[in-house]
């Protein structure tokens, strides 16, 4: 048995189930946690001579519906086998095993870009047809039929958008730390605008540059699509919304410094938007409303790191920043919801 201890994690019990469930484990088990998670915990698992990837919900305060390994690991398990690249599924722990729920897949090799530092070994056609790339897999899981994968009752697409909205003001009196009068008067907006779906589709819910993995000598193949904690059934264009909120300066501060996803290097968000167009074939005509949600969800999500770090719960680096990023985030928000992207 290991003499490890990793905080998290149960390294004696992992080890038994590893040995009754995984063909050809070597015994033992060494863990670190992986940098750059700033909600489920995400940790690195090896036996020398295979590699595996376990996710398992933060330490301390949990947010209702959000942290679910269930949800995460069925939706990869789902997707595993179809155009959208996943890692391979390994095992869902139940909380008898180590306590709580964690979800096991293989390791994916590769590069995660995370920073501009990240992206400095590339060229800025590389930069961009990896960014392009990223567009076209988000285009190619919004395309897949949810029945055919086996999640056909993963979510209620209709009234997605107003449970959204909801929802995510809920979170938001779980986890505020102030008052902050731009994202109550954001709320109040999304609240009066809120149109019907433009559709229904199987969505990420968090697509970004570096909750993927790619080729690190070609960033135009991505290997796989990671971090699917808030995947769902909802509607494709509140997805992309997501993924175009994060190139906004203001996300930086989440990640402790410069984010590769806000880079100048990086395309425009309405080129962005006008790949999604051209891949999908969606009409996105109601993108400052979807922006403007995304740009809520993400203040919330900002707030909610900031919580966990005030708290004391955050483990790892980069957390301090966090907290500079709601105000502008909300602000953002109101702003992309009258027109203004």
């Amino acid at each position: 048995m290991s003499a490890q201890r990793i905080e998290g994690l149960d390294l004696d019990a992992l080890e038994r189930w590893f040995a009754e469930h995984v063909e050809g484990f070597a015994g033992q088990l060494d863990a670190e946690l992986v940098s750059g998670g700033k909600s489920n915990l995400t940790y690195r698992l090896t036996d020398g001579r295979s590699s595996w990837v376990l996710r398992r919900p933060p330490l301390g305060m949990l947010t209702p519906s959000a942290h679910d390994m269930a949800r995460e690991y069925r939706v990869v398990a789902a997707l595993h086998g179809t155009p959208v690249p996943v890692a391979r599924p390994v095992g869902l722990l139940d909380p008898s095993v180590t306590g709580v729920q964690c979800a096991i897949v293989e390791f994916v090799p590769g590069a995660v870009l995370r920073t501009e530092d990240d992206l400095a070994p590339y060229t800025d056609e590389q930069v961009r047809a990896c960014a392009m790339a990223l567009v076209d897999t988000l285009a190619a899981l919004h395309a897949i039929d949810p029945a055919e994968v086996g999640l056909a009752e993963f979510g209620k697409p209709a009234g997605y958008l107003a449970r959204q909205i909801r929802r995510w003001y809920g979170q938001w009196e779980r986890v505020r730390t102030r008052h902050l009068p731009d994202l109550e008067a954001l709320h109040t907006e999304l609240q009066e605008r809120c149109p019907a779906e433009s559709g229904a589709a199987i969505v990420h819910g968090d697509f970004r540059i570096d909750n993927t993995i790619v080729d690190p000598d070609d960033p135009a193949v991505v290997r796989a699509v990671v971090d699917w904690e808030m995947a769902t059934l909802g509607d494709p264009l509140a997805d992309l919304a997501m993924h175009v909120v994060y190139s906004d300066p203001a996300f930086s501060s989440v990640l402790g410094g410069s984010a590769a996803s806000t880079s100048p290097r990086m395309p425009d968000r309405r080129e962005i938007v006008e790949r999604y167009r051209a891949a999908s074939g969606r009409d996105v005509g109601e993108m400052s409303f979807h922006l403007g949600l995304a740009y809520f969800k993400l203040a919330v999500i900002a707030e909610g790191i900031h919580r966990r770090y005030v708290d004391g719960d955050t483990r790892g680096e980069g957390f301090a920043t966090v907290g500079e990023a709601p105000p502008p985030l909300a602000a953002a928000g109101r702003k992309v919801l009258g027109g203004g992207w």
